[in-house]
């Protein structure tokens, strides 16, 4: 069955908003700390050509997940092709839309992510690139993942916007998303804390990608208004 991520971000800032963020999620009883770790995230263009990148990545993909990746490359669209080193754990990832914004920075989508065995991030990009694909950018950051309520909640320290929190909600019927959309709004009304808007965000990202070797690795952040 394919689930759908509806997901909206929150700039935080400074560290002092990211604790009083988490002292409000740990006044919740039920709150927990799901995983913490360092990763890397390469994004790439997308030359279209998924044939020849799904045949290349099959044999280190599992079988029972072969049809999943068809579907999302052959029927969704607005595709976010990415790898991902999460402490040394290395994914596959693709994300397509489920609405009108882009994969890259969405409120819906829906998402394909497998795990790849005996390859680094490195072997895998080198494997992406053979077909045709190119770099859009690579971003590095710090995240926590929290379980609070009903929602999944990820506090990041990137080095490029600095502070971010990410609020999801996982629906398997997309006839759901503008509900589960609104569940998070709301939520972030009683928490105090404000939507990024997706104009802002989409400029801070296309600042990031003309820019990301800067960027990558370090400390560094930057302000888009």
């Amino acid at each position: 069955m394919n689930t759908f991520e509806v997901e909206i971000k929150v700039l935080l800032w400074s560290e002092e908003n990211v604790k009083n963020l988490i002292e409000k999620l740990n006044s919740h009883p039920d709150t927990k700390p799901t995983w913490w770790s360092d990763q890397l995230n390469h994004y790439f263009l997308a030359n279209w050509k998924f044939d020849t990148l799904k045949s290349s990545l099959q044999k280190h993909i599992h079988p029972d997940h072969h049809e999943k990746l068809d579907h999302i490359l052959q029927h969704w669209k607005k595709h976010s092709i990415r790898t991902r080193d999460a402490d040394g754990k290395v994914l596959f990832v693709v994300k397509a839309t489920a609405d009108e914004t882009t994969s890259e920075n969405w409120t819906a989508r829906l998402e394909f992510e497998e795990q790849v065995f005996w390859l680094t991030i490195h072997d895998l990009d080198k494997l992406i690139l053979a077909n045709g694909f190119t770099y859009q950018s690579k971003w590095s950051r710090k995240r926590k993942d929290y379980k609070y309520k009903d929602f999944n909640v990820s506090i990041d320290k990137n080095a490029w916007y600095g502070y971010l929190a990410e609020f999801e909600k996982i629906i398997s019927n997309p006839d759901e998303i503008d509900q589960a959309k609104q569940s998070i709004r709301d939520e972030l009304e009683n928490l105090w804390i404000q939507e990024l808007a997706q104009d802002r965000l989409e400029r801070m990202f296309t600042f990031y990608n003309a820019n990301w070797p800067e960027y990558y690795g370090t400390e560094k952040t930057f302000t888009i208004l």
